[in-house]
């Protein structure tokens, strides 16, 4: 089953929770089911879908506009070489065909032990560059050897990046006495979210 599992679903009314309009949602709850499964399933969305309360074209809409989230099975490590100008510049293309030879598959193809690489565009570290992203964590001025030094301590474990989809390793919580509040800031009647002492303002 391809759904939110139930350890999920505690976690997503949680962070439904959060907003005053479930729709708000949306995002974190992609999230949420991309970390469980390594990417977003249909039956994965038509379930937020229900959670929100909008219709699941709504909620492909979203997953397929946002790059980061997969549509299909990924390996376990996603590895995104840039060749934006300045990585291209600098050497993304040879990174790009080092890193065919080195892993054995082609762009988008994933390895028996759950690699997967591609060409993406432009990073945000062009001043880093050739950089690389592995499940979206940085890392700069990448030549061959150091390609092959990331693959070898992924491998072996050495180089711990967490699973693809994991967004952190601690999820956030807010106890109820430090929660700014859910209610609509078009409602007059709410109650403000950060009280104002008396003689502020």
């Amino acid at each position: 089953m391809a759904r939110l599992s139930e350890a999920s679903l505690r976690i997503a009314h949680e962070i439904l929770g959060r907003y005053p309009r479930k729709k708000s949602a949306l995002i974190p709850l992609l999230h949420l089911a991309q970390e469980q499964h390594g990417w977003v399933t249909d039956d994965a969305m038509t379930h937020i879908a229900e959670l929100v309360e909008v219709t699941p074209a709504e909620v492909l809409g979203t997953c397929s506009f946002y790059e980061m989230f997969k549509r299909s099975p990924v390996g376990k490590f996603r590895i995104n070489i840039c060749h934006g100008i300045s990585c291209h510049l600098l050497g993304a293309e040879e990174l790009l065909e080092h890193a065919e030879h080195t892993l054995g598959v082609r762009p988008g193809s994933v390895t028996e032990d759950q690699i997967s690489f591609e060409g993406v565009e432009c990073i945000a570290a062009c001043t880093e560059a050739p950089c690389l992203q592995v499940n979206y964590r940085y890392m700069n001025k990448v030549d061959a050897d150091g390609f092959d030094a990331l693959v070898s301590g992924l491998r072996d474990g050495s180089v711990y990046i967490p699973p693809h989809g994991t967004l952190a390793l601690s999820r956030q919580v807010i106890p109820e006495d430090r929660a700014a509040g859910n209610a609509m800031v078009d409602d007059p009647s709410a109650p403000s979210w950060w009280p104002v002492e008396e003689g502020e303002a």
